[in-house]
């Protein structure tokens, strides 16, 4: 929608008075529908609408997809100090970028929990809590052999499940999908850490470029805790590219991330290959055919999703970047704290 005719919209409901959100969430519903038959979550569409529009549009788009309403929209503007017409040019850019936006593969809905599943929060919660302190402590060898401890949880987590299923004797089941954010700068050099994270934990990513996501396709057991040790794992390269330094070219910093998600995909990988190994010795030979049937249920799914895919090569071009990068990854003791 050219500007003229965004103009054009956004005046016609600031005429209406105080009556403008009445028409603007009812359009706003039948667009969020539209999107969504398409294959787009509202998550996605708020993510879309900070990555295309910035931060104020986030905010709206949060608000609305919570509260689809009036209320929301009045005071959407009054927190943000807009005016009528301003306030109803936000909608109208908000529902442009939306209605716009072309079909994408729609995510398979995750299954139900199946019995025994219950230790799967009490699993994810030690992982949560070595992250936090991982994140929070001032000593980098500290805060990666705690980031190795939780990928040695998560390995055992998922285990375990494939474990249960095949004493069960039921095969592995569906894996689901979601979504997950990566965001700029250095896309490339984040989406390629998320596929390091996946790949050890048993999981299989899809970048989209264009849209700033990257879909990882998984065991329920395993998505969450992908999401969780991906974000952690960028604030701490984030904290170890800007230690002892202010000023860092693009590319020191992009061959920086390059190397570092490379070198975790090692390590994450090895600390993972430990875990089966050991847990092979003592389960015996059934464990080993269950986490194969699990692997290639996930595999098969990522095809299903996604039949065309392209791999992209990602290259450093600063040396000193590439050195630190992969020395912060090297810091990590995978044997844990």
């Amino acid at each position: 929608m050219e500007e003229n005719a965004k103009d054009a919209a956004a005046s016609e409901w600031a005429a209406l008075g105080p009556s403008w959100t009445r028409a603007a969430a009812k359009a706003y519903a039948q667009v969020v529908k539209e999107a969504v038959g398409r294959g787009w979550t509202e998550e996605d569409l708020a993510r879309m609408a900070t990555r295309e529009l910035g931060e104020p549009f986030h905010r709206l788009a949060v608000a609305m997809a919570a509260a689809p309403g009036r209320r929301t929209l009045d005071k959407f503007a009054a927190e943000e100090r807009l005016d009528r017409f301003s306030a109803a040019r936000a909608v109208v850019d908000l529902l442009g970028l939306y209605s716009a936006l072309p079909p994408i593969t729609a995510l398979t809905v995750p299954p139900p929990s199946t019995p025994g599943e219950g230790s799967g929060g009490k699993a994810l919660a030690r992982i949560r809590a070595l992250l936090a302190k991982a994140e929070s402590t001032g000593f980098p060898e500290e805060a990666e052999a705690l980031s190795a401890k939780a990928q040695q949880l998560m390995a055992r987590h998922s285990i375990d499940a494939a474990a249960l299923a095949a004493a069960n004797g039921a095969g592995p089941d569906a894996p689901a999908a979601r979504r997950i954010g990566v965001d700029r700068p250095y896309e490339g050099a984040k989406a390629l850490l998320l596929d390091a994270v996946a790949a050890a934990n048993r999981c299989e990513s899809v970048w989209s470029a264009e849209f700033g996501f990257s879909t990882v396709v998984g065991h329920r057991s395993d998505l969450e805790a992908v999401e969780v040790l991906f974000t952690s794992l960028l604030v701490q390269a984030d904290r170890a590219l800007h230690r002892g330094r202010t000023s860092r070219s693009r590319d020191f910093r992009e061959s920086f991330l390059i190397s570092y998600a490379a070198r975790v995909g090692e390590r994450l990988t090895a600390a993972t290959e430990a875990e089966v190994a050991e847990a092979a010795r003592a389960a015996g030979p059934e464990l080993l055919p269950a986490l194969a049937a699990r692997d290639l249920a996930v595999r098969d799914t990522t095809r299903r999703l996604f039949p065309r895919t392209t791999a992209t090569r990602l290259k450093g071009r600063d040396a000193d970047g590439w050195r630190d990068g992969r020395t912060a990854a090297d810091r990590a003791r995978l044997e844990g704290p």
